[in-house]
């Protein structure tokens, strides 16, 4: 099966017949332009709501304050990402450009919702170095792709690896050690 986005492919488009090769770059640094711009309004939007609603206290209605557990709430905010990711996916063909703007923007504040409770369990400075971290690698991987011209797909099964074997020492370390005493159940207090 031919990959039509990949960079390596040397058959010519039907759409590209007769436009010279500079008026395509232009027209690629554009929409890659657009699509990083939405990306990093997604990611600064999640990153406002998670701040704004872990600092005002609305975090704590998404656990029952008599017993500390995850409360209806909860499950909502955590799922309803999921669900809007869904109904991109399966009706992105059938729905209008704003609705689709609409429906990212709307995951990326339900997102911060989700990832809120992350504040209660690290600090605020943890949390950001991670986060530029995480965005110098990106930008840093994005440049030496568009600079190179080299196809990075290969990866993506290394990062898959790595953090399935992240996720799995994680879960085994809390297991041998009796579980976290620092999650959110513990900053709400242990009332059995």
């Amino acid at each position: 099966m031919e990959n039509q986005f990949d960079p390596r492919t040397t058959s010519v488009n039907a759409a590209t017949v007769g436009v010279p090769r500079a008026a395509r770059d232009v027209g690629l640094r554009s929409y890659m332009l657009s699509v990083y711009n939405y990306m990093a309004s997604g990611v600064l939007l999640t990153g406002i709501v998670a701040l704004l609603f872990s600092s005002s206290g609305l975090v704590q209605t998404l656990f029952n304050a008599d017993t500390g557990r995850p409360s209806i709430l909860y499950w909502v905010a955590l799922f309803a990402p999921l669900g809007i990711v869904m109904w991109l996916s399966y009706g992105i063909n059938r729905i209008s450009t704003g609705t689709a703007k609409a429906l990212f923007f709307a995951y990326a504040g339900l997102l911060g919702v989700s990832l809120s409770t992350i504040l209660l369990v690290y600090t605020g400075a943890s949390v950001a170095q991670t986060f530029f971290a995480t965005a110098a690698a990106f930008l840093g991987l994005s440049l030496y792709g568009y600079t190179t011209k080299k196809d990075l797909s290969g990866l993506a099964r290394f990062a898959s690896i790595s953090t399935s074997s992240t996720c799995s020492c994680s879960c085994c370390a809390s297991w041998a050690t009796g579980g976290s005493s620092s999650g959110p159940r513990s900053v709400m207090g242990n009332r059995r």
